[in-house]
């Protein structure tokens, strides 16, 4: 089933549902994580954004409140100093949820998500040493965190994994960091929750161990320690109908089961810096990831009882690295390397280079979807609204939303986006 068939199926369910809640015009978010996030049931979240790229996982922001046109500006609403940091901001209903660094400490904050005030913010100590040979990203965090029934799940640069109450701020456990760590001395991997358990890659350099935590306790369910952590990010999906996690580990593209540990398939997926920093997409049989090299699409079966993962197509012309694509009408949207930045479209079927704008728009970009929208906030702090295309890059709008650095994935939800720069987390609106 293609994308756009699921997407109607999305929508029919929520509409059901909702009928079904009188005075509730949304659904919450413990109904979708009990279904498999790939999109194969049919149910939407609310307009919450409660993890990395999304309740999906897959950049695709659900509830938005499109408008008609497009105005010329979005309106401020509030600014506020927030830390250091590269993590994602979270919305759950009336709070956003911001991880980063403050001095010395790690620090969870809740705000008003209509004020910017602070409702509560809990820290711990965390002393770190940036590589010399990325100091000037700064010492984080770059891991954004996941909100789950109520809690939230972090792990810092050091790899100290804790979880909080959302509604107080309680630390309710916490697990330090090993002396292993990955070869730039910082952790990237954002971690997923599945039935109970939620799911880290911590460690470091070779010594890795893909970890799943039980969430009330924070007792280690599983672990599977055959590669270091990646500094990208898992997705859950259902391939031949089998539910399994897929991610890049330091050296692989891997499938395990989520509810053991246990290997399905791997394949050998590096490049000379031993930096895989990209989120699987996956379509039907079909992995798609790049880490600065070429496009690489693999077809994942079972055959005979057997995992077989085999070459789909590859391109070469638009590799990306750092910034994820997202896939919209069966075109992957993304931003090249080449070019010292240039947008792409890419056929998901044959791997066929569709479209590439012109050279220059950015040197690293944040991209998300809606509908036949996609949305690219660029480290230069422009947000570009463009319409899907498989014929051209068609931008509807530009906004300067910050003069500041902005490596973070925005949240959007509603009306509202929330921005998070190197510091300063801000709130704008359209309607």
């Amino acid at each position: 089933m293609r994308r756009a068939t699921r997407l109607a199926a999305f929508v029919l369910a929520a509409a059901t549902m909702a009928a079904l809640r009188p005075g509730r015009n949304d659904i919450p978010f413990a109904v979708l994580a009990a279904f498999d996030q790939a999109g194969r049931a049919a149910v939407l979240a609310s307009s919450d954004w409660t993890g990395w790229r999304g309740a999906r996982r897959d950049g695709a922001i659900l509830g938005l409140h499109a408008p008609s046109a497009w105005p010329a500006q979005l309106t401020p609403r509030w600014k506020v100093d927030v830390g250091l940091g590269y993590a994602s901001p979270l919305v759950v209903g009336t709070h956003v949820f911001q991880f980063s660094r403050v001095g010395e400490n790690e620090v969870m904050s809740a705000l008003d998500a209509a004020t910017g005030g602070v409702v509560w913010r809990t820290s711990y100590p965390a002393t770190f040493q940036m590589n010399n040979s990325t100091s000037a990203h700064g010492p984080g965090p770059k891991s954004t965190p996941v909100f789950f029934d109520g809690k939230l799940f972090s792990i810092g640069m050091a790899g100290t994994v804790t979880a909080f109450d959302a509604a107080t701020g309680k630390q309710l456990w916490q697990k330090a960091g090993g002396s292993a760590q990955p070869i730039f001395t910082s952790h990237a991997f954002s971690p997923i929750v599945d039935a109970g358990r939620v799911i880290f890659h911590v460690g470091g350099n070779n010594q890795g161990a893909l970890t799943a935590f039980d969430v009330e306790t924070g007792d280690v369910r599983w672990t599977w320690t055959g590669d270091g952590p990646s500094y990208g990010s898992p997705v859950l999906a259902t391939i031949d109908g089998v539910r399994q996690l897929v991610t890049l580990t330091q050296t692989k593209l891997i499938g395990v089961d989520p509810a053991s540990g246990a290997l399905l398939w791997e394949r050998p997926f590096t490049n000379s810096s031993v930096t895989n920093a990209a989120t699987p997409i996956v379509e039907d049989h079909t992995v798609i990831v790049s880490n600065g090299g070429p496009v690489v699409a693999v077809t994942v079966t079972r055959r005979a009882g057997q995992w077989v993962v085999e070459p789909a197509w590859e391109n070469t012309e638009a590799p990306y690295r750092l910034s994820n694509a997202v896939a919209t009408e069966d075109v992957l949207v993304g931003l090249s390397t080449r070019n010292s930045g240039q947008y792409f479209g890419v056929d998901i079927l044959t791997g066929k280079t569709l479209w590439t704008s012109e050279p220059r728009q950015a040197g690293n970009a944040a991209i998300l979807k809606a509908g036949n929208i996609w949305f690219s906030l660029e480290s230069d702090g422009e947000l570009v609204v463009a319409r899907s295309s498989r014929t051209s890059f068609d931008v509807v709008q530009r906004y300067r939303l910050s003069d500041a650095e902005t490596w973070t994935q925005p949240a959007f939800s509603g009306n509202r986006v929330f921005v998070k720069d190197v510091t300063m987390l801000s709130l704008w609106t359209w309607n």
